[in-house]
């Protein structure tokens, strides 16, 4: 499927969603829906194991095309259709039943950081910075998801200043996976992107699920969710295959079943 504001290219299991709206791949409504539309196809995919999603340019995104903006007031219902596009792009990735990692490129502003923190493995380049600056412009928005990733203190410094952590500083805090140089980013997401491509389909499956259930549930319940998970997939085909390759030192051949 063709997009205007996307780049999707699949290979290998791995498919590459490259946000690409020049010059800062701001997020406009036309984005925002063919980012809902691509990670809901991709969760669907059978030929895809995991996501690499990362921007054009030197930005990963600078967050949400102001531009849009003044008008929305002066239709009815105009500021809750647009809130409601920019919730459901950013649960697409959340909700996507596949891995998805961030290459953070370079600037990852407000409602481009909270793509980043809908992902679930991230990977900085050193031109890399994120920030909320929603501030900045007199409005207010993002805290929710700051707290669930910064200590309180930076959360609500980052929040109420537009501050920007830099890439260093994120791997410094063990939010990233590494910190490169840019033409490093792009190898380091794609090798591990391979080798979460190399498991079992339906077993990743059932861990992207757990690791997005287990966070909301009391943890004797999710305790017992995993348990039920390792039961459910002790009886597939994948599972008797990877112990079978294990015990003939060979690499294993899933079907995903």
């Amino acid at each position: 499927m063709a997009f205007n504001t996307l780049q999707l290219v699949v290979k290998d299991r791995i498919a590459v969603v490259t946000l690409d709206r020049p010059p800062v791949n701001a997020q406009n409504a036309e984005l925002r829906s063919e980012l809902t539309q691509a990670f809901d196809e991709l969760s669907d995919r059978e030929d895809v194991s995991v996501v690499v999603l990362t921007g054009s340019g030197k930005t990963f995104s600078a967050g949400a095309d102001i531009r849009e903006r003044p008008n929305l007031g002066a239709t009815p219902g105009a500021y809750g259709r647009h809130n409601r596009l920019v919730r459901e792009s950013y649960y697409a990735v959340v909700e996507c039943a596949k891995p998805v990692i961030a290459a953070i490129n370079g600037p990852a502003m407000g409602a481009g950081f909270g793509l980043v923190m809908a992902s679930d493995i991230w990977v900085a380049s050193e031109d890399a910075f994120v920030s909320m600056p929603e501030i900045n412009v007199g409005l207010a928005g993002g805290v929710t998801f700051l707290q669930e990733v910064f200590g309180r203190s930076r959360a609500r410094r980052m929040f109420y200043t537009g501050m920007k952590v830099t890439g260093q500083e994120l791997y410094r805090l063990g939010l990233v996976e590494a910190c490169l140089p840019a033409d490093k980013l792009m190898p380091y997401a794609m090798e591990i992107a391979a080798e979460i491509a190399s498991k079992s389909p339906i077993a990743l499956r059932l861990a992207k699920e757990a690791a997005r259930m287990t966070q909301v549930m009391p943890s004797r319940d999710a305790y017992r969710y995993e348990q039920g998970n390792t039961v459910a997939l002790s009886k597939t085909e994948d599972a008797k295959e990877a112990q079978r390759a294990f015990l003939e030192k060979r690499a294993p051949v899933y079907t995903g079943r």
